[in-house]
């Protein structure tokens, strides 16, 4: 791995990540492809968005289809028709989600499958077990996301258990051809958030990720676990913050400081309907785009703009048409895609700050969040 801060505006890095398996921009976002898709649409697809790494679910293809049939075809990359790189989760906020199926202890996590009910165990060594069998670039530290909400003595719990878990990963790693990122825990008490931290430097890793946000705290409390812990993390490191894709949130995250993050919210919304563009979410199922020609979003480039309007879209949904989902998945990808790319050439041009203000002002539902 080389990663190399190229500029900076305030908090805001423009960065590159060099893999084995090409270069990555930061700030960037990963389109989630849960089960080794991004669903409804082609690798292609998401190339041409211009995203340059996706995330996969190590929990999911752990079940299905297991990680021997992947090892059939090479890697995950093979397995899925995809040349970029990919990051794997650990499997910890599924176990987490799972919470009436699963049983934690020291060693690790005892659960029923969501597929069979069968009994399945995952702990720190499994994990990274399934992660370097599917041959990932990234793998991330087990771990064991906190409840929201949680009294300090039951985060504190959770987080002592995530770190020694992080010992295990990181000596169960070792030799291992992927990079390994360790996770912070610690709820909304600063405190923890830097003890986790202060934590997982010492044990050295490739890059360090906040976990255990946008899980029901208020949004300005993770705004200032993100302010207090951005700070902490090497500078010399990525850092990525999980499971977080709101736009707002984005540009909150980069301000701080962030390089990475990843969320199902633009695939999942598409396919329900619910379209990003520059003047806030556009939602095509209402009836009032019965008849409007209009393309979603008259800037952008995407294949579903270029071709398709808000009528023939709204069209698609009313007959449950499977192309309809698709169509909203482009185009969201390539929202995201370009919501990226401009803010790199704004942090660039160190002219983040503006970029940021005139980007909620414009987002029409978010007038609340430009101070």
């Amino acid at each position: 791995m080389k990663f190399e801060v190229l500029s900076c505006d305030g908090g805001a890095r423009r960065s590159v990540l060099a893999l084995d398996r090409g270069q990555v921009d930061t700030p960037l976002f990963m389109p989630v492809g849960t089960r080794g898709a991004v669903k409804t649409v082609t690798p292609g697809e998401v190339v041409a968005s211009g995203a340059q790494i996706i995330l996969g679910n190590t929990f999911h293809l752990m079940l299905r289809p297991g990680v021997q049939v992947v090892a059939q075809h090479g890697t995950l990359h093979k397995f899925m028709g995809w040349d970029g790189p990919i990051l794997t989760d650990s499997g910890g906020f599924q176990v987490w989600s799972l919470a009436e199926r699963r049983r934690i202890n020291e060693e690790g996590v005892t659960f029923q499958s969501p597929f069979d009910g069968s009994t399945v165990f995952l702990g720190p060594e499994e994990s990274m077990q399934v992660q370097q069998g599917l041959g990932s670039d990234i793998a991330m530290t087990f771990d064991e996301c906190t409840d929201y909400p949680a009294t300090y003595e039951d985060a504190k719990r959770s987080m002592d258990l995530s770190m020694r878990w992080a010992t295990r990963c990181r000596d169960a790693h070792a030799g291992g051809k992927q990079l390994l990122f360790g996770i912070a825990q610690g709820s909304i008490f600063p405190e923890l958030r830097s003890s986790s931290l202060e934590s997982l430097i010492s044990l050295g890793f490739d890059g360090y990720a906040l976990g255990g946000l946008s899980v029901g705290e208020p949004k300005t409390k993770m705004y200032e676990i993100l302010d207090d812990c951005a700070p902490l993390m090497p500078a010399d490191a990525p850092r990525y913050l999980m499971g977080v894709g709101k736009p707002e949130d984005l540009l909150r995250g980069v301000a701080a400081g962030i390089d990475m993050f990843d969320c199902v919210l633009p695939t999942r919304n598409a396919r329900n309907g619910w379209l990003y563009t520059w003047d806030g979410v556009l939602k095509v199922k209402n009836a009032r785009h019965r008849q409007d020609t209009r393309p979603i979003d008259g800037t952008c480039g995407c294949p579903c703009c270029s071709t398709y309007s808000r009528s023939y879209l709204r069209h698609l949904f009313v007959n449950n048409e499977g192309l309809g989902q698709r169509l909203c998945t482009v185009h969201n990808l390539w929202f995201f895609g370009q919501l990226m790319q401009e803010i790199r050439l704004a942090i660039e041009e160190k002219r983040f700050d503006n970029f940021h203000r005139e980007f909620l002002l414009r987002y029409l539902e978010l007038r609340q969040y430009v101070a």
